[in-house]
């Protein structure tokens, strides 16, 4: 094919990108060095033949929240694609008290904090209300911006509180063991240490999507979300092409190259500019996960049935406890009692093929430990018996992510450590950071803002950077 752009890597970002050139007039050839498309949205029978379970993202919150795949939804982008929301989007089981669920309505949700309800209202709640041109805002973060001014003042008192680090934002807006979990739970998706700066702003924004628009999955595996945008692009005229791994972008002849890697698979792939080079050697990858797989012969046993109807569960007792886990991660150490994100994709499909159930804990990055134990451990924690429930499990560590999906170095999942500087320069400091120095050749992967999340937006923001400065077809 004779293409005006090569979109490297089908990932969320880099479909999203395909899309959105093919959109515009662009003749795109899709590249992907696997077998199959979608990146983290591959879906496959992981432990038993007619068990679906995801390789990577289950739930998509950030995808029915931001401006990338709110565009294509309107535009028709996403026929056939069905969003499916459990009952609960996520739970927090305790250890001596009731579970804290965390419903689609707020109030209900802060009901059940008691002396925490108008704490979890005055934070988590105005995060909800400030709605989609906040989340706007949020997710691109270097604009370009149509947000009412209004806004600004909502994202400024957003930033006040989600500057701080979680543990500190827990202790002084919350005063219950409960609030304070919940809040931890939420933070701890971050993979970063609770005590470091921004922490709190990776906790309020997940917990404000699970009101503005839940926690849902895509009906059937999140490979059909990734299969009808290749569908989509397909039917606007390109081509997709699987098993075809780019070593080097001398093996590429189109004015516009968009790249869903990481600056590691860059600098292999690419003859760089020295300063360039320099920055992106600089950038740092933050901690692995090491994820299971589970089929199960029915529900898993909750001590609190109320957890049973929620998608995500998040396991670590009290802020302490999860704050400990995280920290021991950071400083390279194994945690004998993870945080574990936990997703039942039963409680909102059915059309998986049985009781189908997928965790991880986060370990450091390139972690050889076999973690089973432990994550299964703190399951039984909160549901015991759980154990008898397993037919079959499958295991992935950081070295099993990362030959699955080269985007995963050391197994970590979010594209680089979510810090406040990789924040600020991700992959370097730049007012448009999907521009390389290279004419012509963007970046577009979890490694450029917003980071980490089945949102589409660093594919988005590249697509239209080369739409703005390449050539017309």
């Amino acid at each position: 094919m004779d293409a005006d752009a090569v979109v490297v890597g089908s990932g969320p970002n880099g479909l999203v990108a395909a899309v959105t050139l093919a959109r515009a007039g662009r003749r795109v050839l899709l590249l992907e060095a696997a077998e199959r498309f979608g990146g983290g949205l591959r879906s496959g029978e992981l432990t038993l033949p007619g068990r679906v379970h995801d390789l990577g993202a289950t739930v998509m919150a950030l995808a029915l929240a931001s401006p990338a795949f709110r565009e294509l939804k309107e535009v028709g982008s996403l026929k056939g694609v069905e969003f499916a929301h459990p009952a609960v989007p996520a739970a927090h089981p305790l250890d001596d008290r009731p579970a804290v669920l965390v419903h689609r309505d707020p109030r209900r949700t802060a009901e059940a904090l008691g002396r925490d309800a108008g704490a979890w209202l005055a934070t988590v709640g105005a995060t909800a209300r400030a709605g989609f041109p906040l989340v706007e805002l949020l997710l691109k973060p270097l604009g370009p911006w149509r947000v009412p001014p209004r806004t600004f003042a909502q994202a400024a008192r957003f930033g006040v509180a989600g500057a701080l680090p979680a543990t500190t934002f827990a202790r002084r807006a919350f005063s219950t063991v409960e609030g304070r979990a919940a809040i931890a739970g939420m933070a701890a998706h971050s993979m970063l240490d609770l005590r470091s700066p921004i922490s709190a702003g990776y906790g309020l924004l997940l917990a404000a999507l699970t009101h503005l628009v839940g926690w849902p999955l895509v009906r059937g595996g999140s490979q059909v979300l990734a299969d009808t945008l290749v569908a989509e692009l397909r039917s606007l005229g390109g081509e997709a092409v699987t098993g075809h791994r780019v070593r080097h972008l001398a093996e590429l002849s189109a004015p516009t190259v968009v790249l869903d890697v990481t600056p590691r698979e860059l600098l292999a792939m690419a003859d760089l500019p020295a300063g360039y080079r320099r920055r992106l050697e600089r950038f740092r990858y933050g901690p692995g996960v090491f994820k299971l797989d589970w089929a199960l012969d029915g529900p898993v046993p909750w001590r609190d049935p109320a957890v049973a109807g929620a998608g995500t569960v998040h396991l670590g007792g009290t802020l302490e406890e999860i704050a400990l886990s995280e920290a021991e991660t950071a400083a390279g150490r194994h945690s004998p009692r993870p945080y574990v994100l936990l997703v039942q994709p039963y409680a909102a499909d059915p059309t998986r093929g049985g009781h189908t159930l997928w965790a991880y804990c986060h370990v450091p990055n390139g972690s050889a430990v076999d973690m089973t134990d432990a994550v299964e451990t703190q399951i039984e924690r909160y549901a015991p018996g759980f154990r008898d429930r397993v037919l079959a499990r499958h295991a992935m560590g950081p070295a099993e992510l990362e030959a699955a999906n080269p985007n995963l170095v050391g197994g970590d999942i979010g594209g680089g450590l979510a810090s406040l500087t990789q924040f600020l320069r991700r992959p370097v400091w730049s007012p448009a950071p999907w521009r390389t120095p290279l004419p012509g050749v963007f970046l577009c992967s979890s490694s450029t803002p917003p980071g980490a999340g089945a949102h589409g937006m660093g594919g988005w923001q590249a697509a239209r950077l080369a739409l703005r400065s390449g050539a017309r077809p």
